[in-house]
């Protein structure tokens, strides 16, 4: 395992979509590196009268823009071209907080959701006009994605709204957002909708305190199907009708399957060839090793030095570690449901026994892997270009700054620890880790970022592997984290770039100023 240079960072960083920059967010500047050369290749400086709190930052989906918002303003940067800059001002009304500020189906569209649900706009930044969508429905920051998607391929955009009780989808072309069509869908509390990979089905689920409901419609608003529950019980389940619905629906990402979770310890798939379900899997109590199924019980070892985390795999029959009696509330079902690239395998996480996650092959309809983790497991992630190898994080002290990665063939989860990597041998702030979104012809690798400094790792075996950076530092147990790099050693301007740093300084960006909407320089 090999680790890069650790580079100065803070609260605001994120690597590109595609895997070849990563962008800082300072109080004044923005620094963009290159991932390859490991240089900074692009700086980008703040007007005078934009200035923190930066509630939002974000890269486009093509890698080509920044976002960065501020209560009261939105600006848009190219990450490598010096003269491309969008403003929007007062993007919601005075005295509201924008709860969500993003990128829309391409990089020319960009999103803001207003607090307490008054108003969903599509800003565009083509046409300098904005579209003002009325009640959404979900507003709050951690609901808010529910609410609306964009279909594939014909960036259509679908939003749920709500005025007077009553539940509303509305359909809106690209580029101009114009509504095509709205109806009111057979749902009575409707908790969200999804376009489908292909974009041949939006699903629509009602809340789960009414029952077992998922509407499938075609893209022009047609009824198709309603998927009202399991399709044969067990004598556990006969009663599924009583209990609580659907919690969470996840599509496959080829579109074949769809997978649903309710509140119990099942989770049904549905085959959207014909819409029917095809499997119902089921989270056993008690777990039997045997030749198709691998079960691995994390070990941590604690000593003067760093905590060590090793999996040995179960040789006899074992149950998953339960919801702490004492825990604030008591939660039941399927929490997380995600495909790996292939479709061929979902990794779970029910909330009954919260350490636990669970690899399933709908393939063969059998549960391939468990792993037991300490503490309980936060996030799932599969390797966006990688078959088959997934990153988990957990909860708790023993955890900090450690991630894992598991694939079929490798001998139980592998931890990767950036707690070594830091000056101060643990993280300052919040912390995360992710994929980087290179292609499948590197080794894999990682990104790791607290609010002081950004770190990436290889999984590569030795450094004459093709890495995505050059010169890495050193292998893991090597001699310990350089000097940090300050935000002001960055590449050196040039005069045109001097210039245009000294007129963003100075206020003359020639921006269009409009009340309530945006200005917009190219």
């Amino acid at each position: 395992m090999l680790f890069s240079k650790n580079v100065k960072s803070s609260a605001h960083c994120l690597p590109s979509p595609d895997g070849r920059y990563i962008a800082t967010l300072f109080p004044t500047l923005i620094n963009v590196r290159s991932i390859q050369s490991w240089e900074p290749i692009h700086v980008v400086r703040l007007p005078q009268d934009f200035i923190g709190p930066f509630l939002f930052f974000q890269w486009s989906p093509s890698s080509r823009l920044l976002l960065i918002a501020s209560f009261d303003q939105v600006r848009v940067f190219s990450a490598l071209d010096a003269n491309y800059h969008a403003t929007i001002r007062n993007p919601v009304a005075p005295h509201l907080k924008p709860t969500h500020i993003d990128f829309g189906a391409s990089d020319t569209e960009i999103c803001v959701m207003a607090s307490f649900g008054l108003k969903f706009t599509v800003f565009d930044l083509i046409s300098s006009k904005a579209t003002e969508i009325g009640s959404p429905k979900f507003s709050s920051s951690t609901a808010v994605r529910r609410g609306f998607s964009f279909r594939p391929q014909s960036n259509h955009l679908a939003i749920l709204t709500r005025t007077a009780g009553k539940d509303t989808i509305s359909i809106h072309a690209f580029p101009s957002r114009e509504l095509q069509r709205s109806w009111a869908p057979e749902t009575i509390d409707a908790q969200g909708l999804l376009w489908s990979p292909d974009g041949r089905w939006l699903v629509v689920w009602e809340s789960s305190a009414l029952g077992h409901k998922v509407v499938f419609y075609t893209p022009d608003g047609n009824l198709f199907k309603t998927w009202s529950g399991p399709v044969n019980p067990t004598h556990e389940e006969k009663d599924f009708a009583l209990g609580a619905g659907v919690k969470t629906v996840q599509f496959s990402p080829d579109a074949r399957l769809l997978a649903i979770g309710d509140h119990s310890k099942s989770l049904s798939i549905v085959d959207m060839t014909s819409t029917m379900e095809v499997l119902r899997l089921r989270h056993p109590n008690n777990l039997v090793p045997k030749g198709t199924l691998q079960i691995w019980q994390e070990r941590i070892g604690i000593s003067h030095g760093p905590i060590m985390h090793t999996f040995i795999r179960a040789s006899q029959a074992v149950s998953p570690p339960p919801r702490p009696h004492e825990a604030a509330e008591q939660l039941s079902g399927c929490a997380t449901i995600a495909f790996d690239l292939s479709s061929n395998l979902i990794a779970t996480r029910i909330e009954d026994f919260p350490s636990t996650v669970w690899i399933w092959d709908v393939q063969a309809a059998v549960l391939r892997a468990v792993l037991l983790f300490h503490g309980s497991v936060s996030t799932l992630s599969w390797h966006p270009h990688v078959r088959e190898t997934l990153l988990i994080r957990c909860e708790g002290d023993h955890y900090n700054s450690v991630v894992f990665v598991w694939d079929p063939l490798s001998e139980g989860p592998q931890s990767v620890d950036f707690s070594q990597q830091l000056s101060g041998f643990k993280a300052v702030g919040k912390w995360h880790a992710s994929w980087l979104g290179v292609d499948a012809s590197t080794p894999l690798s990682l990104f790791y970022s607290d609010t002081q400094n950004y770190v990436l790792a290889s999984l590569a075996d030795s450094d004459r592997d093709s890495l995505p950076w050059i010169n890495p530092r050193y292998p893991q147990g090597g001699d310990g984290p350089s000097r940090a790099e300050s935000p002001l050693e960055l590449v050196p301007a040039t005069a045109d770039e001097a210039d245009e740093a000294d007129a963003l300084q100075a206020g003359d960006d020639g921006d269009i100023v409009m009340e309530d909407t945006y200005g917009y320089k190219r």
